[in-house]
């Protein structure tokens, strides 16, 4: 395998001015191949034998690194028993620059199964253990009650990143209902009723455990996907987990592969919920929610870039669902600077839905926050936010967090009269919006108006207290996946850093 070798084009943290070449060495899978052998050649590859080479391993996450280095052209080549070789070049390396590498390794055993004949089918299908694309990473060894909020970013973000796991797992096939809705005698006939069901399920799933035809493994893979459904009703997430696991072995099917990434979401198995969602990615490249899924793992994580991205492509699949557009809207309004994929993408959803109250407002705070990191928010832009925020109310005229923004605009431009009228409107239509009422308590001391200001600023108080302690009652309730991670790969770990 063979690749192009490109600078990185940064800064060498070497003083003396020299280079430095990096990368990582991983099989087909992506997984890092420690204690891998690296060869740097001085030259083109054919040149190998009389060129000046260097040689280094990669360590445990299949990192190497050769640095003091000349400008030159290199080559650079990576081996390993058990795999075929690889190598990236030849390219040229100028002073002072930092160059990434990255190498990809073939198993001898795929590349020989890739060469020969296809074996003929079995007369009668063998007893083995379920087809699966790729082998999980990890083990959901148990769970535990959550005592801390966890997650990255500021409580803002984070409140931001429960609403959109939240959001992700009402795309499932089912959104099971935590909640009682029924007196205790309707809830003990329920819970029998379920009972009932699982021990039929499990009947039948018994009765067939020796059927092996594609057939059988699908029936099989909905029953054991069912019996996860009724799991996680009657508050057994564990087994839940793992009956979504079993499901997605046997059937490794779109909707189930889904069901199963946003369980582990849920329950704030990031890292497993990343790579689940990675492996349905590369499987259903079609399927939207599938990006999604990926984004919100991401953006939980904190790698809000990457978040960003992977809705773009969601956003492009099917340019006139909306769903991404609100999940890019959300996640955009609490970052200080949206993305310009964000920003485009916004852009269109507005234009294909004109009408559309939220495609208004997320276009218009995104353009907004975009022209203010630039510093350059001018008359024409402002009047461009204005306009669309106007027509967001008209279009909707409960949705108070249009209303805020707009106020926000007024006070900006010192048109703080104005301001005041509007974040009026907004504590009117949602009086639980908490920066609300402390922008109205700002605009009314801006203005002299000192007693409105305190009592706005004593509801903003109560308010944020409110919000902060019912976030950390839901966080409480929550039951945590204890993973047992086995060897993290790349897509199941934060981005590497140089």
């Amino acid at each position: 395998m063979t690749g192009a070798l490109t600078p990185a084009r940064a800064q060498s943290p070497d003083s003396t001015g020299s280079a430095l070449v990096h990368g990582y060495v991983r099989d087909s899978n992506r997984r890092p191949l420690a204690n891998a052998t690296v060869f740097l050649i001085h030259g083109t590859l054919e040149q190998a034998v009389a060129a000046p080479t260097e040689t280094t391993h990669t360590d445990s996450k299949g990192h190497y690194q050769f640095a003091g280095l000349r400008a030159g052209t290199y080559t650079v080549r990576a081996e390993m028993i058990g795999y075929d070789d690889a190598s990236a070049g030849p390219g040229n390396i100028a002073s002072k620059e930092t160059t990434q590498i990255d190498l990809f390794l073939a198993s001898t055993k795929a590349s020989e199964l890739l060469r020969a004949p296809p074996a003929p089918a079995p007369t009668k299908p063998a007893a083995q253990a379920p087809e699966f694309f790729d082998e999980p990473q990890f083990t959901v060894a148990g769970i535990t009650q959550a005592t801390n909020s966890g997650g990255h970013g500021s409580d803002v973000v984070l409140r931001t990143s429960e609403a959109l796991v939240k959001a992700t797992g009402s795309l499932g096939t089912e959104s099971p209902s935590k909640e009682s809705t029924g007196n205790e005698s309707s809830e003990s006939v329920g819970a029998a009723s379920l009972k009932q069901e699982r021990a039929e399920i499990q009947a039948l799933i018994r009765r067939d455990d020796n059927l092996h035809d594609d057939q059988a493994q699908r029936q099989q893979a909905e029953r054991h996907h069912r019996l996860a459904q009724l799991d996680e009703k009657t508050g057994d997430p564990l087994a839940a987990v793992r009956e979504y696991q079993r499901a997605a072995e046997l059937d490794p099917s779109e909707p189930h592969l889904f069901d199963w990434a946003s369980e582990l979401l849920t329950h704030r198995a990031l890292e497993p919920a990343t790579e689940v969602f990675a492996q349905g990615n590369r499987r259903f490249p079609q399927s939207a929610r599938m990006l999604i899924g990926l984004s919100v793992a991401w953006y939980a994580r904190g790698s809000y870039e990457r978040a960003s991205q992977y809705l773009a492509s969601a956003s492009d699949l099917a340019p006139a669902d909306p769903t991404p557009y609100l999940f890019m809207g959300k996640m955009q309004s609490v970052e200080t600077a949206p993305s310009e994929e964000s920003v485009e993408r916004l852009a269109r959803f507005q234009r294909l839905a004109p009408e559309n109250a939220l495609a208004n407002y997320y276009y218009a705070v995104a353009l907004w926050k975009q022209r203010q990191s630039a510093g350059a928010l001018d008359d024409a832009s402002s009047a461009q936010v204005e306009a669309l925020l106007e027509k967001a109310v008209q279009l909707d005229p409960k949705l108070g967090a249009a209303y805020l923004q707009l106020g926000i605009l007024y006070a900006q431009r010192g048109d703080y009269a104005h301001a005041i009228s509007t974040y009026q409107k907004a504590v009117e239509t949602s009086p639980e919006l908490e920066e609300a009422h402390y922008r109205l308590a700002q605009a009314y001391r801006r203005t002299g108006k000192q007693a409105e200001a305190q009592k706005e600023m004593q509801v903003h108080e109560e308010l944020a207290k409110k919000s902060k302690e019912e976030a950390e009652r839901k966080r409480r309730e929550i039951q945590q996946f204890v993973i047992s991670l086995r060897d993290k790969g790349p897509d199941s770990q934060s981005p590497p850093q140089p």
